[in-house]
């Protein structure tokens, strides 16, 4: 069983989802991940990028943790094509190791775009594309299982997030999530006037893995330079209104919408990689 120590980085492999097309969300998975080196027991953090949509790259099962990132376009539009074998594959691969016993188990984390690939992959649920697009900052609640789950225990519910997707996760395959163990941690905003169902937000399907709907990277500073940029604020006005426009900048400002999401999801991921790897640190007596 191959663990960290202080001397061994916890070693993070990135697999880049947006195929070589202009994002945030690469740059704050990478300002992330540089500010959790020796965050958490002092334990140091390294981390490659994988361009996986783009070059077809996938990374080996050398590394302790996966993010895997959101993208554009359909999650469909891949079927076929070498990258999404290789994904998939190294999916599986993934998936075999953490089955055997008396090994380190591999941790993985997917984001928006990647959660619905992972969801079409293991067969969760039905992904559909959604009557509007989604776009902006809104509540996620949790769900019974989501309340208990330590991912989002330092969350308010709802809690917000940044949510930019046409598609969605829905129809729930009941008798494959009890054969997977998996369960529903969140649900997308309440809307009784909308007779829809309410989509899926957060899936986890082993303690080492764990998806998400939603941008938990997403940063309030970062975002807000974005979205203040002349070309952008036009798109965003263009296609989705002044109002909508105003009231993403006034939730990228205030501290109790994306700050405490940004703060403690994925940071709260890698402490529980980094609490696993190294038990020690968990079952040392208190002084």
């Amino acid at each position: 069983m191959q663990l960290l120590s202080p001397s061994r980085p916890l070693r993070v492999a990135v697999i880049d989802l947006y195929d070589n097309t202009p994002n945030q969300g690469m740059r704050a998975i990478r300002e992330l991940l540089t500010a959790c080196d020796g965050r958490f027991c002092d334990q140091p953090l390294t981390f490659e990028v994988f361009e996986t949509r783009y070059l077809g790259e996938a990374p080996g099962l050398d590394f302790d943790v996966y993010l895997s990132s959101g993208g554009p376009g359909s999650p469909f539009e891949g079927e076929g094509q070498p990258w999404e074998a290789n994904y998939f594959g190294w999916l599986d691969a993934v998936w075999a190791h953490n089955q055997r016993l008396g090994v380190a188990k591999k941790h993985v984390f997917f984001i928006c775009h990647s959660f619905q690939m992972m969801v079409r992959h293991f067969g969760l649920a039905e992904v559909t594309k959604r009557r509007s697009e989604s776009f902006g900052i809104f509540p996620v609640h949790k769900t019974p299982q989501g309340q208990q789950d330590a991912l989002f225990a330092a969350l308010s519910d709802p809690f917000y997030a940044a949510d930019f997707r046409k598609w969605q996760v829905v129809q729930p395959n009941l008798s494959r999530f009890d054969e997977l163990g998996a369960e529903v941690l969140a649900l997308e905003k309440k809307r009784p006037h909308v007779p829809l169902e309410r989509a899926m937000m957060a899936i986890r399907i082993t303690p080492e893995i764990v998806g998400v709907q939603f941008h938990p990277e997403a940063d309030p500073l970062g975002m807000g330079l974005h979205f203040r940029k002349a070309e952008r604020r036009a798109a965003i006005v263009k296609h989705h209104g002044e109002e909508k426009y105003a009231r993403i900048l006034h939730r990228l400002e205030d501290p109790d919408y994306l700050k405490h999401t940004h703060d403690h999801i994925l940071p709260t991921f890698l402490r529980q990689a980094v609490e696993a790897l190294r038990p020690e640190l968990v079952l040392a007596p208190a002084a």
